[in-house]
């Protein structure tokens, strides 16, 4: 059992009151806000809300306490951007409560959700060190109150809190290392940690690993079983047959499969109960990076974007065949993280420097196959640097 547990004990001696997250009351299934970070160099979380007809409006910011950062660019020796980060999951929503990563200066944020108006948010303790170098995505288990961060510079890996809704962060434990022998900064966006996630019964922490095809460097899944209120400080590693560059991931809702993208391909379904085959592999044509993936409960199929190709692709998850492919006419280059919310998808598009960063708005109130591009909305405050997607 790792040590943050017992630090989190001696908290709950002292008050049970202030390890609980707060549960939310009953409120309306449509989203109110949406959130990423700006990945500057100081960072900062951009609160977006959502008015009722699933449309965006002006929002605000706050500092994360953190530093953002850059993967260095393994075909230019630049900084990367857009998607500075090459993940998913940087910043994640438990609850009434948000965390981020700060990839400048290794450590991860956490903030309280107020939900009279969801654009506001409240710094809950300081940004805390997570042990590792360049985090990258976190994990919430919101039931076992725990945090995991997954890092890809030298100390690769992922390392875990537990954390209180008034304090924060209870402490960071060693790092569980991945064998990448990266650099700080990491370069990318292959052999890098992609994204951290805990099944939806809080059993296991999953991590899609990236490999790199040009050196015959196959990637991997990481799986960390959850055992008595921490993560096991040993995992299992399984590379699927035919994948190579995995990255995204969404679990299919109570099932044990996951909808996960692979760069090199498109993407795949996979089931937790044997990783190494999948269920379902699909190539999307003229694809150039298929990174990013969500579900959206008003379809029941999944949704996939690429940062060099301006295009929302549908998934069916049960053949895993395509169902729409809709390339909007907004002069966006590209598409990464996206989140689904009621009838809607919203998609961040952090630009390149010339166009601006936007978030591009999709109804998809129609059921599967309908998806319409209404709006592309640019944020004041957001670059090409920007990451990350998360709805309250």
């Amino acid at each position: 059992m790792a040590f943050y547990l017992s630090l989190c004990l001696v908290l709950f001696a002292v008050s049970p009151a202030l390890v609980s997250v707060e549960a939310h009351p009953a409120r309306a299934q449509r989203a109110q806000a949406i959130y990423f970070m700006s990945n500057q160099a100081t960072n900062s979380i951009l609160s977006v809300p959502i008015a009722k007809n699933g449309t965006l409006m002006d929002g605000r910011s706050i500092n994360t306490g953190g530093a953002g950062a850059n993967l260095i660019d393994s075909m230019t020796g630049q900084p990367a951007a857009p998607d500075a980060l090459a993940s998913q999951g940087s910043v994640t929503i438990a609850g009434n409560m948000l965390f981020a990563v700060n990839a400048g200066s290794n450590t991860a944020s956490m903030f309280k959700i107020n939900e009279n108006d969801p654009t506001q948010l409240m710094a809950v303790g300081s940004a805390a060190q997570t042990m590792g170098d360049f985090p990258v995505s976190i994990a919430v288990a919101k039931n076992a109150q725990i945090a995991c961060v997954a890092h890809t510079g030298s100390n690769a890996g992922v390392s875990c809190s537990n954390f209180d809704a008034q304090t924060g962060f209870c402490g960071f434990d060693a790092v569980r290392p991945f064998a990448l022998g990266q650099t700080d900064p990491p370069t990318g966006p292959l052999n890098d940690v992609a994204h951290t996630f805990f099944d939806e019964k809080e059993q296991n922490l999953i991590t899609t690993v990236k490999g790199d095809p040009t050196k015959n460097n196959t990637g991997f899944v990481s799986t960390f079983k959850v055992s008595q209120g921490a993560v096991d400080m040993k995992g299992q590693q399984t590379s699927p047959n035919g994948t190579a560059v995995l990255f995204g991931t969404k679990q299919i809702p109570n099932t044990n499969r996951l909808l996960a993208t692979d760069a090199s391909f498109g993407f795949t379904i996979l089931d937790m109960k044997n990783l190494a085959q999948p269920i379902a592999m699909t190539a999307v044509s003229g694809q150039k990076a298929t990174c990013w993936a969500t579900i959206s409960p008003a379809t029941g199929t999944g949704f996939v974007t690429d940062v060099g190709v301006n295009s929302l692709v549908e998934a069916d998850l049960k053949t895993g065949g395509i169902v729409k492919e809709v390339q909007p006419d907004n002069g966006n280059p590209g598409m990464i993280d996206l989140v689904a919310a009621g009838s809607m998808v919203y998609a961040l598009s952090p630009g390149n420097g010339t166009t601006p960063a936007s978030i591009a708005v999709f109804d998809v109130s129609g059921g599967p196959g309908s998806a319409k591009a209404i709006q592309n909305f640019a944020v004041q405050g957001a670059d090409k640097n920007s990451q990350g997607m998360a709805v309250f």
